[in-house]
Order: C-alpha cells, then structure tokens, then sequence
C-alpha cells in the first residue's frame, strides 16, 4: 500500500493527460454551462437559512437517506483552470517515482515538476474537486490542492448553477482554502465536532469523484489522530469510506448529518480506493478558514525541534515505564526550543495540559498554535519532571522583504522562508535548508525563484530563519546564497546594499 497524489492515480489509469496535483480532465459529456435563468435564481434566494438540527438515528443505523437530503444541497463541485510547470512523466523523471510510499500527496517536494524549466513551457490544466458551503452568502471550504496554480475557478452548485469563486486564501500546510461566490441564501452545513469521533463511527463522504457530482459512500472511522509522511500538523481522520479524484475537499459527515472533516487524501497502490482514506479534522479547518478570512493567509508556530517516536527500549533507556511522548533527536539553533532550553534527548509528554503519546501529537498541538504564544511543555529529563514555557516562533516567517516596511532591522533581502518538513528534506536530499516560498526585490532580480531551496547564506549552512537574520543584521551590501533546483546546486550572488 503507497500514498498516492490523486493526480498520479489518474495519470496511472490514463485518464489524465496534463493536470495539476489534484485535477484530471473532464470527457466532454461531464461538461455543462452554467444555468442563469430568473427562476434558478429565485430559487436560490429562496432556500432557508435557519440553523440545521441534527438527524436522529434510527436504533443504530444512521438515516443516511436524510443526511444525503439535508447535507447534499450544500455540496459544491469546483472546476479549476490554470497553468502549471511539466510533470514528472511529462518531463521523463524516472518511472514510479510518484509512486514511492513517501511521495506528498499533493503539494510536491521544492522545485519538483519544474526540471528544464528553461525548455519546458507551462501547460494548460483543468480539473475537478469538491467544497461545500459553510455560510449562505457563499462562503466555501475546499483543499488548498483543488485550486493550487488555478487561474480560474468556477463552483457548480446542486441546482447546477455555475458561479466564477475567488480565492480569498490557501493554506498549503493544512491543505485548507476558502472560497467566495457571489451570492446569497445558499443551503449550508451544519458543523459538527470532530474531537467526539470514536473509532467505529459511521460517517458519510459526499463529492464529485472523476466527475460524478453528488454522490455519496459510507464507512466508518477506522483511526484517529493519524500523522502522515510530509503532513506535521493535520491529526488526520482515518476512515474505509470510499474516496477518490475528485472527492478532495468535499465533506465528511457524521451519523448526526454535521461535518466533521474534508475528505483529502488516499493511500493506494492502484491510483483508485482501496480501503484508506483521510479527512482534515473540521476543528483544524475551521480555524485555519477563520485566520484566511480575517487576513488573507493562515500562520503556524513553530518549535524548532527534530522529533521522533518512542519505543519500549528508547523509553526504558530514559527511564520511562511507557514509550509515550515525542523525543528530540536535535534542536535548531536560534529557534523558539534553544532559546527555552529545550535539548536533545528531552521527552515532550503535554503542551499545555494536552497528552502528547506520539510525536505526531506534538506537531499538531505547536503548529496549529499562534507564533508568539507561549505554551507549557512537561518534559521528562534525567530521569525527573520538568516544565518549561517556550514562546513559539512562526513556521512562515518572512526574511526582510524588500515591500515591508515594518522590518526596520536588516538588509532586505526580499525572501519569503520557512523550514523544510522532514519528509521535504528526505525528498530533495538535503539536512536543512530553507523553502523559497515568495521572492521579490533584489533576490529576484538575482535569479532567485519560488520553490528554491536555501542551503547556505555567505558560506554558513542554514537550518533556521533567525540564522539568515544573524547574517542579515550587519547590514552587508553582498550576500552568495547557495541554492538547490531541481537537484542542482547553484551559488546567487545578491546585491543589496
């Protein structure tokens, strides 16, 4: 069993020629235009508004014909249109290399799909996902990987009306966006708690998957909790209920009729479903959609450490009658850790009074917390309890753009970095480094592009962006960045005095 991008499967079962991570072509007969008759809209206009009461359950079978009638009105399909950089088949990678068991789901390893940059041109893309709506004035949740690098997106209503969406956000540490269409009194979801799922419950998915709108599978929640290569924050949902292309960013639904997740990823060999599928918990989405909504973009914290699990004979060798916790294996100098004293060898058991049994728990509770807070971690070291607060820093900290005036302090470089993941750095086959997430100013005009990786700043390696800021504060007039793309590494001279 591999983790497949929805993308690979189809490219994998011939059904899509050029499309982005999470699109495939639509056959001609899927294709409709958009309905903008008066009485469309009447109807529209028309739809009550007044809160959702939960559907009862019938002995211990779920009413899964009323959940379909109340949530499935609220159900959207998304049609996305854009360009993207030649794949990895377009561009002659290796066979099977999207297939490895480690490969990201959908948002792809820095500089992947972008080899011969210079020969390859982009490619046109259109592709189909799901969302729902979540406030009757046209407020929509879907994946960030449904719409990444569209330039157009249209949502396709139940009553088949079609609506051109803007963007208001994505989040691509959480694989969360939120949409707006312009209109009004449109059936919502009610939103249920996440955090109340046991294993065993039954749920219900409802999308468009490879195009059929408005269908729905049911299964049970088979997992809780579940960290996935590449993914530090999201405490995945684990269900067997049916899930497929075109299914990403549509609702999971719990006995009761209330969302519960947004249906995201597959794990399969074949490309299609077999058994295992994930949902981003609500209770995440709904805070990353609030933040968007407020801003225009969701931030992280970040703790700065290297973790792993613990087993019997780690815990044992730390004096621990159970192997619960996450062990740091390193510290990143300059970080939110190192400066609370954090150091190798410390086992994090609780943030702020919340268990930490694994160390997917720890990455969730720090990145889905605010940079800047301060949390209480219970740490046991040398064999004794201990408590330590640390303030967090931000896991997309902007490195002295050269368009922001608050940063007073520096040169301007005009990078926007965060850290790579573990899974990123496995992927490009570096210990370290920094992604290039925006770049404007003096480090574009050198050459510098979006999807770069930062190895090392006038010669020193970089783990963090407070040691980029280090080099920064003495204001140099030059600066030599040593960049890796698409597998090369290049040194770019800056001038910026």
């Amino acid at each position: 069993m591999k983790l497949k991008p929805l993308a690979a499967a189809l490219l994998a079962g011939g059904v899509l020629g050029a499309g982005a991570a999470s699109a495939f072509e639509l056959p001609t007969w899927l294709r409709t235009a958009p309905a903008t008759t008066a009485a469309a809209t009447a109807a529209t206009a028309a739809v009550a508004t007044a809160p959702i009461a939960p559907i009862p359950a019938q002995g211990t079978v779920p009413d899964y014909r009323a959940i379909f009638k109340q949530a499935g009105p609220a159900v959207v399909g998304i049609t996305v249109e854009g360009t993207h950089k030649a794949s990895a088949e377009e561009q002659g990678l290796p066979e099977g290399l999207e297939n490895d068991p480690f490969f990201q789901f959908f948002r792809g390893m820095p500089g992947f799909g972008q080899r011969g940059r210079g020969a390859n041109p982009s490619v046109p893309f259109r592709g189909q996902g799901s969302g729902f709506v979540v406030a009757s004035d046209g407020l929509i949740l879907t994946n960030a990987h449904v719409v990444r690098e569209a330039k157009e997106v249209t949502v396709k209503l139940s009553d088949r009306r079609e609506f051109a969406a803007k963007v208001l956000g994505s989040d691509p540490v959480t694989d969360i966006a939120v949409l707006r269409i312009e209109a009004k009194g449109l059936p919502t979801m009610r939103l249920g708690d996440a955090r109340r799922l046991e294993v065993g419950d039954p749920v219900m998915a409802i999308g468009a998957p490879y195009g059929f709108e408005q269908t729905a599978t049911t299964g049970i929640v088979s997992a809780k909790g579940r960290s996935l290569p590449g993914d530090t924050v999201v405490p995945f949902i684990q269900t067997d209920a049916a899930v497929n292309p075109g299914n990403s960013g549509g609702p999971l639904l719990d006995a009761g009729g209330a969302v519960v997740g947004i249906n995201a990823q597959i794990y399969s060999q074949s490309g299609g479903f077999q058994g295992l599928s994930f949902a981003i918990p609500i209770d995440v989405a709904l805070k990353v959609k609030d933040q968007i909504v407020a801003t225009g973009r969701a931030q992280h914290a970040r703790l700065g450490v290297t973790i792993q699990d613990l087993n019997q004979g780690l815990a044992e060798s730390f004096g621990l009658e159970r192997p619960d916790g996450a062990l740091v294996s390193g510290v990143q100098p300059g970080s939110a850790a190192a400066k609370a004293g954090l150091k190798p060898g410390d086992v994090v058991t609780e943030v702020d009074g919340q268990a930490v049994t694994r160390s997917g728990n720890l990455s969730s509770l720090i990145g889905m917390s605010a940079p800047g807070e301060r949390v209480k971690l219970k740490v046991w070291r040398d064999k004794s309890w201990r408590e330590i607060e640390v303030k967090l820093g931000s896991a997309e900290a902007e490195v002295a753009r050269s368009d922001d005036p608050a940063r007073p302090e520096g040169a301007q470089l005009g990078l926007a970095l965060r850290p790579l993941t573990r899974d990123e750095q496995r992927q490009a086959k570096v210990d370290g480094g920094l992604l290039v997430q925006d770049v404007d100013g003096p480090a574009a005009r050198a050459g510098v592009e979006r999807g770069d990786v930062l190895l090392a700043i006038n010669g020193q390696p970089v783990q963090s962006i407070e040691q980029v800021q280090t080099v920064l504060k003495s204001k140099p007039r030059h600066v030599a960045l040593l960049v890796q793309r698409d597998g090369e590494t290049i040194f770019v001279p800056i001038r910026i005095g």
